[in-house]
């Protein structure tokens, strides 16, 4: 199971700082995420970055090993 690790208003769209989430690959995981969570989530999704260990990823087709990490980045006021 990946851990999805929520930032700033990402973590206020899902509830949570973290959670673990079984997908194979990154379309299914943001999927879950979108079911999971809602249309708040998915708003602040749209808009976010995903990094994948450390490194921004967007192919939905990436496959995603059972203890990855992703971070979810929503866009920070002030730079």
């Amino acid at each position: 199971m990946a851990t999805v690790r929520y930032f700033a208003g990402a973590a206020e769209a899902a509830g949570t700082e973290s959670e673990r989430v079984d997908a194979e690959d990154l379309g299914a995981l943001l999927a879950d995420l979108r079911e999971r969570h809602g249309a708040e989530l998915t708003r602040v999704l749209a808009l976010s970055s995903v990094l994948h260990e450390g490194q921004y990823v967007s192919d939905p087709q990436l496959r995603l090993e059972h203890d990855a990490v992703l971070d979810v980045l929503p866009p920070f006021a002030g730079g």
